[in-house]
């Protein structure tokens, strides 16, 4: 039975490129956050190691977890299958550590429609610029043309989906976004004022979308 000595659920989602895996890292470092790997189909990137950045399966295997339920939240993305399952979730909860998850607003979406016990933090990531998302998804798909085209068209439709987050943040640099997500999460778990201004956020996507 869940208890207020229990850990926090903190959900970092984001369009491609937008910098969500990074944050969740850097926030990983800090006391009493670990971050819940997520099993996937798609290949290794490169530098990415097995059982620590994501539990790589191939299909059947990831139809058997469906089949056998065992995932809290599970998402197409990309022709590829993500999903988290639910056991290393809730242990990790109960033994009052704060688990952080890098998913796209599908696995949010499914993980709030849970009701789970746990309190739920939820944050979306937003580039500065289209332009700045288009060079950052540049470098990373150095080879690959089509797959930066496709990265942009998808986040067009992505963008939509801030309205149902908790916060939204700009990753103008890397340690601004990160101080931002960090103090948003203190003033949460201690009752502390909001540095954050929902109208400046509109403002933005709808600059990101005209």
């Amino acid at each position: 039975m869940p208890t207020n000595k229990d850990g926090v659920m903190i959900i970092l989602s984001s369009p491609s490129g937008a910098g969500k895996t990074t944050l969740v890292g850097l926030l990983s470092q800090k006391t009493n956050f670990e971050v819940s790997i997520s099993h996937t189909t798609r290949k290794p990137r490169k530098n990415e190691v097995q059982n620590k950045d994501y539990y790589f399966v191939n299909e059947n295997e990831f139809k058997r977890l469906i089949e056998n339920e065992e995932f809290l939240e599970y998402a197409k993305v990309f022709n590829n299958l993500y999903g988290t399952t639910r056991t290393p979730v809730i242990e990790r909860l109960d033994k009052g550590k704060n688990v952080l998850f890098d998913i796209d607003w599908q696995g949010a979406d499914q993980i709030k429609n849970k009701k789970l016990d746990y309190k739920l933090l939820t944050f979306f990531i937003l580039p500065p610029s289209k332009e700045v998302l288009f060079q950052r998804l540049s470098n990373r798909h150095m080879s690959d043309k089509n797959m930066v085209k496709e990265r942009m068209n998808q986040f067009n439709h992505d963008v939509l989906h801030w309205i149902n987050y908790d916060y939204v943040v700009i990753n103008d640099t890397l340690n601004n976004c990160f101080l931002k997500i960090l103090n948003l999460i203190d003033a949460e778990l201690n009752n502390r004022s909001k540095d954050y201004n929902k109208d400046f956020i509109r403002k933005h996507v709808e600059k990101l979308t005209s």
